[in-house]
C-alpha cells in the first residue's frame, strides 16, 4: 500500500528528496559545511549523516571553492554529488569552479564526460540575515552554458524538481529561498515522483495580463493579482527556459509584468523581456514591466523589506499596464 501524502514544508520536502535519492542510488554523496552533524543551518539535511554515514554525508572545511572543486572531481568520476553551500552569497567564492569547470566538462571532453553534481544554496531576501546571506543572483548562473538553473516555489515542487536535478546527467544549480522554508505547507507525496526540469507551470489562468514570477516573489504575485483577471506563470525552471509556456500566455493576454528580487540591471527579468519582444512583440497591447529589487546592495535587516518587491509595487505595475 503506498504511503499518504503527508502535509511538510520545504524544507521536510527537500530532506525528503535527498533521503529518497541516497536510498535508490549508492552514488548520491553529500558535501557542505555542518551538514552532517549539524544536519544544516537550516536543517535540510537533518537525520542523513546518522542514517547513512560520514562517507555518504560529508562535513567540509570552510571552503566554498573547494567543496565545489571536489564535487566536481567526484561527478566526472561517476558520483552524484550534492554539494550545499550555506548561503547564496558565499557561492561567489565558488564561481571560478561552477563557470570554468562544471559548465564545461561535456564540451571540453567532447562528450566523454559528464558532471552530474547539484549545487543546492538558499537564496534571497525575507529572513533578516547579516550581508551576503539574502543574495538574489540566479542571473548569474543562467549565463552559464551547460549550467541548469531551478528555483522551486512549493513543497511539492522542490521535492520533485531536487530529485529530477540529482538524475540530471549536467551540473544544476538548485536555489531555495530562505523565505519560503517554512512559510508553507502543502501535501507531499511520500510515494517517488519527479518535475520536469525546463518545464514551466500555470498557477493562475487568466485572459487580462500574465505575470511571471518564481520563488518567493510567485506567492507576492499571487497577492497581488487578487481581483484581477491574471495568469500568473511559475518558471521553476530558469535555464533552460519554458520559452513556449510564457509566449503561449503572452499571445492570449497581450500584457506582462515580470517579478523578481533581484536586482533590475541585467536580472533574468531582462532576458525573459527581451526573449517576449523577439518572438511575441506583435501581441502585446503595453510595454512590458519588471517589477524587481533595486540596483543597490541588498540593506542590512531593517531596510530588507524596501528593497524586496511589494505587493504594492506589483499591483501598481499591473493596473499601469491594464490601462495603457
Amino acid at each position: 500500500m503506498p504511503e499518504e501524502p503527508k502535509r511538510i514544508n520545504m524544507v521536510q520536502a527537500i530532506n525528503l528528496a535527498l533521503r529518497e535519492e541516497m536510498q535508490r542510488d549508492g552514488n548520491v554523496i553529500i558535501l557542505g559545511e555542518d551538514v552532517g552533524t549539524d544536519g544544516g543551518v537550516f536543517r535540510v539535511t537533518d537525520g542523513l549523516m546518522k542514517e547513512f554515514g560520514p562517507e555518504r554525508v560529508m562535513d567540509t572545511p570552510l571552503s566554498e571553492s573547494g567543496i565545489v572543486g571536489t564535487a566536481i572531481g567526484m561527478a566526472v568520476y561517476g558520483l552524484r554529488p550534492v554539494a550545499e553551500i550555506q548561503f547564496m552569497g558565499f557561492i561567489y567564492a565558488a564561481l571560478d569552479q561552477i563557470y570554468a569547470h562544471a559548465a564545461r566538462i561535456r564540451s571540453r571532453s567532447r562528450g566523454r564526460y559528464s558532471c552530474p553534481l547539484v549545487v543546492r544554496t538558499p537564496y534571497g531576501a525575507g529572513i533578516k540575515p547579516p550581508e551576503l546571506h539574502s543574495e538574489s543572483a540566479e542571473a548569474f548562473f543562467c549565463h552559464m552554458p551547460g549550467v541548469k538553473v531551478v528555483v522551486p516555489s512549493t513543497p511539492y515542487n522542490a521535492k520533485g524538481l531536487l530529485k529530477s536535478s540529482i538524475r540530471d546527467p549536467d551540473p544544476v544549480i538548485f536555489l531555495e529561498s530562505t523565505r519560503l522554508y517554512r512559510l508553507i505547507k502543502e501535501e507531499v507525496p511520500a510515494d517517488d515522483y519527479t518535475v520536469p526540469l525546463g518545464k514551466a507551470r500555470i498557477v493562475r489562468e487568466g485572459r487580462d495580463v500574465t505575470v511571471i514570477s518564481w520563488g518567493s516573489m510567485l506567492h507576492r504575485s499571487l497577492q497581488a493579482v487578487e481581483g484581477i483577471d491574471a495568469e500568473v506563470l511559475d518558471l521553476m525552471t530558469l535555464n533552460p527556459l519554458d520559452e513556449e509556456t510564457i509566449f503561449k500566455s503572452v499571445r492570449k493576454t497581450g500584457r506582462v509584468v515580470i517579478v523578481h528580487e533581484a536586482p533590475k540591471t541585467c536580472g533574468f527579468g531582462a532576458e525573459i523581456s527581451a526573449a517576449i519582444a523577439e518572438d511575441a512583440m506583435l501581441y502585446l497591447k503595453a510595454p512590458i514591466m519588471r517589477v524587481t529589487g533595486y540596483d543597490a546592495v541588498i540593506p542590512l535587516p531593517r531596510l530588507e523589506d524596501y528593497y524586496m518587491p511589494t505587493i504594492s509595487r506589483v499591483r501598481k505595475a499591473l493596473e499601469e499596464v491594464i490601462k495603457y
